[in-house]
């Protein structure tokens, strides 16, 4: 096959010695996706390969593509990520993927940890306790979002305050603020989850503010959309842009 050294070099750093099915039964095709996906747009921004490979893994969380992530799961310990990185994707991916979803994902990742080795269950990276949920995961989302947060609290109807407890109890005060990923790198995943999912709008635009709130720039934004281009498709890659456009010029 005609693929680039770039390309072979960037795949063989994700999966040393792996030899492809599909390069046996669709050789062009992988032509084609490998020179792009492995060298093209690999060189269209700044994004390092460790971060890359876990949006990733996000991303395919969210789009429910296990094959996929499977893969990834292998690139990600081949690649310096830990266990305790790669469970933390997976806890925090139930908040926006729900847990129907991801509790395949969770059983392959096991498989794939048990065959190389790493002892389960991983070091608890609980950061909170059943007393101070709320307050920790609101604080974390004040940090995040601003103190508008207390004026959506507020102006919620009675009969939904109970899922702007939630948000701040669960979503936050359980996951965001859990240990062994950074506020930045978990904004970053939840914006490379939900840019997956479709159908988000209003909560893209949110936290694409959330990132920019907390270190993350346009320049690294748009370049975790392109490194999601291969995997979600033209349309939610394009539809993403617009709407990092719409905010950073406000």
């Amino acid at each position: 096959m005609n693929l680039s050294d770039a390309a072979v070099k960037n795949h063989e750093e994700l999966w040393p010695n792996y030899k492809s099915k599909a390069i046996q039964t669709d050789p062009e095709l992988i032509a084609i996706f490998d020179n792009w996906a492995f060298d093209e747009v690999i060189t269209q921004s700044s994004i390092d390969t460790k971060t890359r490979v876990m949006m990733i893994m996000g991303s395919c969380i969210a789009l429910g593509a296990l094959t996929e992530y499977k893969m990834f799961v292998n690139a990600a310990l081949n690649i310096g990520v830990t266990p305790i990185e790669i469970k933390e994707i997976i806890y925090q991916s139930i908040a926006y993927v729900g847990v129907a979803k991801v509790i395949d994902f969770l059983y392959a990742s096991n498989t794939i940890m048990l065959e190389h080795g790493i002892e389960l269950p991983l070091e608890n990276q609980s950061a909170t306790t059943p007393e101070n949920r709320e307050a920790k995961g609101l604080e974390l989302m004040k940090t995040t979002f601003g103190e508008r947060i207390e004026e959506i609290r507020y102006n919620a109807p009675e009969d939904q305050k109970h899922i702007q407890y939630n948000l701040a109890a669960n979503c936050f005060g359980d996951y965001y603020t859990r240990k062994g990923l950074d506020i930045k790198i978990r904004e970053l995943l939840t914006f490379s989850m939900l840019i997956s999912m479709g159908g988000t709008d209003s909560q893209v635009r949110g936290h694409i503010q959330g990132n920019l709130n907390v270190g993350n720039n346009r320049e690294t934004l748009i370049g975790i959309t392109t490194q999601l281009l291969p995997y979600i498709g033209y349309p939610r890659t394009l539809n993403a842009l617009s709407t990092i456009n719409e905010i950073t010029k406000q």
